[in-house]
């Protein structure tokens, strides 16, 4: 095949480094376990049956989950109620936190990004995927930029054929 009709990827030869922030979301299983569950009539907080359905809990149902703890009664609950719940399950779980699904796919985010080695990506032009096939925490996009600012020539977002110029240096 002659020069003048070889087929170039210039996008490869341009040095850009594309990078996909779903590459960072960590894999498990998430579970959920609602307080509302553990409530007489799903609105008080009885110590002695809480224990109870506390100590009935099997940890290796949440073996190597990443797991949630919420409440969706319209209930008060003492803070010593999750740190039972907490210390029931800890051993055998990735993470735990509280809040909902959402809530904890930011912090496993935030977490990914800060542990993250972006040391190849010094000096370098960097492009974050725009699109992608999993969902991703907003504030993950924030915290990746917060990383990649002080030490990228320049940051662009979305795809290598259309793409947000985002910084230079």
């Amino acid at each position: 095949m002659s020069e003048e009709f070889e087929i170039r990827n210039k996008v490869a030869e341009s040095g850009l480094i594309n990078f996909d922030l779903t590459s960072l979301v960590p894999k498990g299983v998430r579970k959920g376990i609602d307080l509302k569950d553990f409530l007489y009539m799903e609105m008080i907080l009885k110590e002695k049956d809480f224990r109870e359905k506390v100590a009935a809990i099997n940890p290796e149902d949440y073996k190597d989950a990443y797991v949630f703890i919420y409440n969706s009664a319209d209930a008060i609950v003492p803070l010593w109620a999750y740190f039972l719940i907490t210390a029931k399950i800890t051993d055998v779980t990735k993470k735990i936190v509280f809040g909902d699904k959402d809530d904890l796919e930011v912090i496993l985010m935030h977490n990914a990004i800060q542990s993250y080695d972006f040391d190849d990506m010094r000096g370098k032009r960097v492009l974050v995927k725009g699109c992608s096939d999993k969902e991703i925490p907003e504030n993950a996009y924030i915290e990746l930029v917060e990383q990649l600012q002080p030490i990228v020539k320049s940051l662009m977002f979305g795809e290598a054929c259309s793409n947000v110029p985002i910084l230079k240096n």
